[in-house]
Formats: C-alpha cells, sequence, structure tokens
C-alpha cells in the first residue's frame, strides 16, 4: 500500500507542474493578444485614411472601368502559425482551401503561406505551397512580413502578361461565440462593393481633390497601401485567432488536468484513510487480544488459588 500511495504522490507532484505549465501558456495567451489587437485597430486606422485616399481619386478622376475582366492565376495567400499548442488551427485552415479549390486546375492557382506548419498540413492535402513565409514573431514583424508579401505580390501581378491574377487571403478569424472561423478574403482586384461604396460616397468638401502625381502612379500607390494594410490586418488578425485558438486549447487541458488531480487526490485520500483504518484495526486488535490473554491469565491464577485454599480447609475440619 505504501508503494501505490507514494506512487500516487509522485503522479500528483508531475500533475501540479504540468497544471503550472499549462496556466502559464494560458496567461501569455492573454498577455500576447492584446499588443496584436492594438495593432489591429491602428492599421484599421491607416487603412481608412487610405480608403479616403482611393475616395479622392475617384472623384478626381471618374470611377475606374468595373467591366468584367478576364483573369488569370488565382493567387492565394494563407496564414498559418508555427508556436504549436492551438488544437488544429492549421488543418482548420488547410481543410478551408482544399475545399474551397475542389475542383480547381491546378495549375491555375499559386499558394503562398506564412508558417511550415502550415505548408505541412496543404501538402497533406495535395496542396503544394509555391513559397513559404517566416510569420511574425512579435508585433513589430507584422510590418517586416507584410513588406515581403505586399513585394512578392507586385511581382506576381507584373509576372502576368495578358491576363491580372486575383489575390486571396485565407486566415482565421475569431467568430462572435469565442471560435475561429477561416475566412478567404479577396484583396486584388478592388471588389466591386469597395469601388462603388467609394464611388457612392459624397465628397464633403467644396473643392474637388487634386494631385500633383501622374494618375497611374498615384493609383498604383494607393493600391499598394491598401494592399500593405490589409496584410497587416490579416496578419495580426490571424495571430489574435491564435493566441485565442491556443487559450482555448489551455483552458481544457487545464481543466483536464484539475479534473485528473482531483482525482489522484480523492485516490490518495482513500489509500491513506484505508492505512489509517488498518492501523487502527491493528491497534483494537492488538488491544482485545492483551485484553483477553490479561483475562485469562486472571481465571488461571483465580483457579491456581482456588485450589491452593482446598487443603487448607480440610485440615481446619
Amino acid at each position: 500500500m505504501s508503494q501505490s500511495l507514494e506512487g500516487l504522490t509522485r503522479h500528483m507532484t508531475g500533475m501540479e507542474s504540468i497544471h503550472s505549465v499549462v496556466h502559464t501558456m494560458k496567461t501569455l495567451s492573454v498577455l500576447n493578444a492584446a499588443p496584436y489587437e492594438q495593432a489591429a485597430r491602428a492599421i484599421e486606422d491607416y487603412h481608412r485614411t487610405v480608403l479616403d485616399g482611393l475616395h479622392a481619386f475617384f472623384v478626381a478622376t471618374g470611377a475606374p472601368d468595373r467591366s468584367p475582366q478576364p483573369l488569370g492565376q488565382r493567387h492565394i495567400v494563407v496564414f498559418g502559425s508555427d508556436h504549436g499548442l492551438c488544437g488544429t488551427y492549421n488543418d482548420g485552415i488547410a481543410t478551408h482551401i482544399a475545399e474551397a479549390l475542389a475542383g480547381v486546375a491546378p495549375e491555375v492557382s499559386q499558394i503562398d503561406c506564412v508558417g511550415a506548419q502550415m505548408a505541412d498540413a496543404l501538402r497533406d492535402r495535395g496542396l503544394a505551397p509555391s513559397q513559404v513565409f517566416l510569420p511574425a514573431a512579435s508585433v513589430d514583424g507584422l510590418a517586416r512580413l507584410a513588406n515581403l508579401l505586399t513585394q512578392h505580390i507586385e511581382v506576381t501581378q507584373n509576372a502576368s502578361e495578358s491576363r491580372s491574377s486575383s489575390v486571396e487571403l485565407v486566415y482565421a478569424s475569431r467568430a462572435a461565440d469565442g471560435t475561429q472561423t477561416p475566412m478567404l478574403v479577396p484583396l486584388l482586384p478592388l471588389s466591386e462593393a469597395l469601388v462603388a461604396d467609394l464611388c457612392a460616397r459624397p465628397w464633403l468638401s467644396r473643392t474637388r481633390p487634386a494631385f500633383a502625381m501622374p494618375p497611374d502612379a498615384l493609383f498604383r500607390a494607393l493600391i499598394r497601401a491598401h494592399v500593405f494594410a490589409s496584410l497587416v490586418r490579416a496578419a495580426a488578425e490571424a495571430m489574435l485567432a491564435e493566441n485565442a485558438a491556443r487559450l482555448a486549447v489551455m483552458q481544457q487541458a487545464e481543466r483536464s488536468v484539475e479534473d485528473r488531480l482531483d482525482a489522484l487526490k480523492s485516490e490518495a485520500n482513500t489509500l491513506r484513510q484505508d492505512g489509517i483504518t488498518t492501523e487502527l484495526l491493528d491497534v483494537i486488535v492488538g488491544f482485545e487480544a492483551l485484553g483477553a490473554s490479561d483475562r485469562r491469565r486472571r481465571r488461571e491464577d483465580a483457579k491456581a488459588s482456588d485450589a491452593n485454599d482446598l487443603p487448607s480447609e480440610r485440615k481446619q475440619r
């Protein structure tokens, strides 16, 4: 019994260490999410400024031609995780992409991904990424990653000779119920809804906007800023969803560890109680045995005393 109790004690010590690690990871997930949420709000402000610039450009030059254009290669940029401990985060995004590209010939789609583990998840589903980028290790890395992806998208767009390629972003976004939902967001060309919204906005100033740059150069600069802001926003949202997924996994792990600790403590208490009960029974049995032996000895002494008294009585008679 003592060995079983010692084994349970060692097991409880190990589970308490695991509980401490899980609690630390849960706390880090909460703390790490805050800077990315601030970055997402900041880039939203910058993005609104870029959209205001596009609005002014359309007011000055007129609405762009929105007639349907034949599209070339479908370029998809996927944001994954390389940090682990976030459940099926990468697998869920990879499955979403595989379903979106079901029935599409591989030669008409190009997939670039952020994260080596995301690349492995895509390869498991028969989708080979053309290029893999390192994910941002901190908030400061979001701009670095967005710059690399912006340059890569520009190179890809310039490589299309006869037809322009579409660009789409795939990342996990936080849902209202706290879960993570994979999203496929069109980036280029500008969506008809976005262009229609910008053109429908009233120009509040009395002076029409004017610019000194050539219109084509200004439009390319605004589109580049729009792409950069969208990439930063997607990267920040992906990191937020990743930390939320890790937090959910750690909370579930913490509950499992606590349940296991409660079971081990209950089992250990049962063993201790059994040990105490056995020891008490041993004491009681020993006490009863001593009492029985003492009573037997007193009876024997009484019999011996009676036997010694009989001859004396006979002499007196």
